[in-house]
């Protein structure tokens, strides 16, 4: 066994019940706070809480722990601008030829459309790419369960930034591969999500949706 994984102890106080319940009721009533937006304010975040944020992402479980991910931050004007332009272009060919006419229905009560102006405005973008392979000295290594590995960095990442105060947009413009093309990332990277990042403009409005209850979705045995 490489020295890089041997088995080390591991301890971690055991909380009170109360102390437990406590911390997951905190916990849950945060998340419930958390909206994706499409109206953000320019005024800019500061670069620790991103960086912080990245590093709870960074600590998820992963595939062998093979932390098949990149993170690329961007908050160049001139690159936002070019993505958008990109995004837009996707976008408008799948509101006008590309999506089945069930997807459109499925998004209109939302208000969405092809114009993505929230990818200038909002003061960074976090586009992550996943990473299918690495290189090295012998030859190319193959990542496993990159999907899911990616998509539980995610999810840290979105809570992470949540409980920091700032709001985000998980957005997929389809295809994506002109994010790789702007960013210059290697071909064994594939666009995953792009997350502009930010505070709600002041005349920030949302959907007024309702989220399945628990009992939807629970099922105990």
């Amino acid at each position: 066994m490489s020295d890089a994984y041997r088995p080390i102890p591991y301890e971690r106080p055991r909380l009170p019940e109360s102390e437990m319940i406590r911390a997951a009721r905190e916990f849950r009533d945060l998340a419930l706070q958390r909206r994706s937006i499409r109206f953000f304010s320019p005024d800019p975040i500061p670069e620790e809480v991103i960086r912080l944020a990245l590093e709870a992402a960074n600590s998820a479980p992963s595939g062998a722990n093979m932390q098949p991910w990149t993170f690329v931050v961007v908050t160049d004007p001139a690159l936002k601008k070019r993505i958008r332009e990109a995004a837009e272009s996707e976008e408008r060919q799948n509101y006008e030829s590309r999506m089945p006419p069930p997807w459109l229905q499925a998004l209109e009560p939302l208000g969405t459309d092809w114009q993505k102006e929230f990818l200038e405005t909002a003061p960074a973008l976090i586009v992550v790419f996943r990473v299918d392979a690495r290189e090295e000295e012998g030859g190319r290594v193959l990542h496993y369960y990159v999907s899911e590995s990616v998509g539980i960095a995610c999810g840290f990442l979105l809570a992470a930034l949540n409980a920091a105060g700032v709001s985000a947009l998980t957005h997929t413009p389809s295809p994506m591969g002109f994010l790789r093309e702007i960013l210059g990332r290697p071909a064994v990277e594939k666009p995953y999500l792009l997350i502009p990042v930010g505070f709600p403009a002041a005349n920030c409005t949302v959907p007024s949706i309702r989220k399945k209850g628990l009992a939807e979705v629970l099922i105990v045995r």
